[in-house]
């Protein structure tokens, strides 16, 4: 599994980052980790609100930090 983070690398960013971690560790999942943190490759991606993360290239969260629990439940 990847989970794509996009974002400037601000604290929302890191904390949406140490969630999405957290949710795939609790589950039991292999993941990796790719920060996007470049404006125009955020903006290709079509993500209008940072931070965001994407699940396997689907953009799953955009414009907050969700929980790591929100998260378990996107990836259950």
């Amino acid at each position: 599994m990847k989970f794509t983070i996009y974002g400037s690398g601000c604290a929302k960013c890191k904390q949406l980052t140490t969630n999405a971690e957290e949710a795939a560790k609790a589950l039991g999942l292999d993941y990796e980790v790719e920060k996007v943190t470049d404006v125009n490759d955020i903006i290709d991606a079509g993500i209008m609100r940072t931070p965001a993360l994407a699940v396997d290239g689907e953009v799953a969260v955009e414009g907050k930090v969700a929980s790591a629990d929100d998260i378990k439940k996107l990836l259950g």
